[in-house]
């Protein structure tokens, strides 16, 4: 007789559905038959501007040595965030991308009988990790899919352990500023974990939003959760790290996982953190993207969230499924985000402004159609 391992899982788990990632370019070639070179993807927030030379440079370096097992403590990566961002190498947590650390933090503190509070529309990640381990997702409605800052804090009792807040938020782009992150901060209760996700951050411009690195010092209970993956062009070597107190780094070092990053994973985020160039030339592309983006929005007559992040959330007033259809048919992958709450939306990365064209021309077919 055969077990029925679906209800042998942890109770948290039965309930949870896989994460849906951005279709492969690859899949969607073999379900049209087309060349792959013929497809455009604007689905998964990655960078369009190709990896950086110094990073392919190191990569290249460090081939020879894939027989041996990374540096587990990720030393010499710890000391590149330190001098780069003026961080004592004790607060730095490793991870396997952030969503790495989103997952070790809900395993190092929550567990059933806690809860999590995060906003409606906010990364998927935040409620898989909670749920995962058993614990209470307290979700807080948003406004104008936005934080609602405010109800975030009545959220809060005395069984919350975590309080996800993503600035700029995935998938709507919003975002708030430095006078509303302090008021926030000094009204969580001391025994809150604060998970502020910057994994966006960097498209902004220096100064634009608030830096959650500067608030370390006051707020002992906040960590700042940062990824390579996006900005730096590393989304296929997975790695992020994770500032907090020297206490809270310590906590969750003990849950992590050995060699939770990879040999070449580690050397080219050394090499992406030193090439201050290409970051510089991916915020140039994005903001003329996402101006790109928006005139041919505005003039297909279509609605978007104003975003900080290197996506933009198109809204089409009717369910987006079948337009999401049409452009797939077309060749052209974007995001649905109807399992955020955003039926009526697709989520378009910003790509070259050859696919920003090629996504606009798709679109206006697809619209026309309809």
């Amino acid at each position: 007789m055969k077990s029925d391992f679906l209800a042998l899982a942890v109770p948290g788990v039965q309930k949870l559905s896989p994460y849906v990632t951005g279709k492969p370019i690859d899949e969607l070639a073999r379900e049209l038959g087309i060349d792959p070179a013929q497809i455009v993807k604007l689905a998964s927030n990655e960078n369009p501007l190709g990896p950086s030379l110094k990073v392919l440079e190191a990569i290249r370096a460090e081939l020879p040595e894939l027989t041996r097992y990374p540096d587990g403590s990720g030393y010499v990566l710890k000391q590149k965030l330190s001098e780069r961002f003026g961080l004592s190498p004790e607060l730095i947590t490793l991870g396997n991308g952030s969503n790495d650390i989103i997952d070790i933090v809900a395993r190092a503190y929550l567990a059933p009988g806690l809860n999590a509070v995060f906003s409606a529309h906010a990364f998927a990640a935040y409620p898989i990790c909670t749920q995962a381990v058993g614990a209470e997702s307290r979700v807080v409605p948003a406004i104008d899919y936005g934080y609602d800052l405010d109800g975030l804090i009545k959220a809060i009792d005395d069984h919350t352990r975590v309080l996800f807040l993503a600035n700029p938020n995935n998938p709507t782009g919003t975002w708030f500023g430095a006078e509303a992150l302090e008021q926030f901060l000094s009204r969580v209760p001391a025994h809150v974990l604060v998970v502020l996700d910057e994994a966006y951050i960097e498209f902004s411009e220096p100064g634009e939003l608030p830096n959650g690195l500067d608030y370390l010092d006051r707020y002992p209970n906040l960590l700042v959760s940062r990824t390579l993956c996006k900005a730096y062009g590393l989304a296929g070597l997975r790695v992020g790290y994770a500032a907090s107190s020297a206490q809270i780094a310590d906590v969750l070092n003990r849950v992590r996982q050995p060699f939770n990053v990879n040999s070449l994973a580690l050397v080219a985020a050394c090499a992406a953190l030193d090439d201050t160039d290409y970051l510089a030339a991916g915020r140039r592309l994005n903001s003329a993207g996402m101006a790109q983006l928006e005139a041919g929005l505005r003039e297909l007559g279509l609605a978007w969230i104003p975003s900080k992040g290197n996506f933009i959330a198109v809204d089409f007033g009717r369910d987006a499924a079948p337009i999401n259809a049409g452009l797939l048919r077309e060749g052209v992958i974007v995001r649905p985000i109807a399992g955020y709450g955003m039926p009526t939306f697709l989520r378009v990365s910003i790509g070259t402004e050859q696919e920003n064209a090629r996504f606009l021309e798709a679109l206006s077919k697809v619209l026309a159609s309809a």
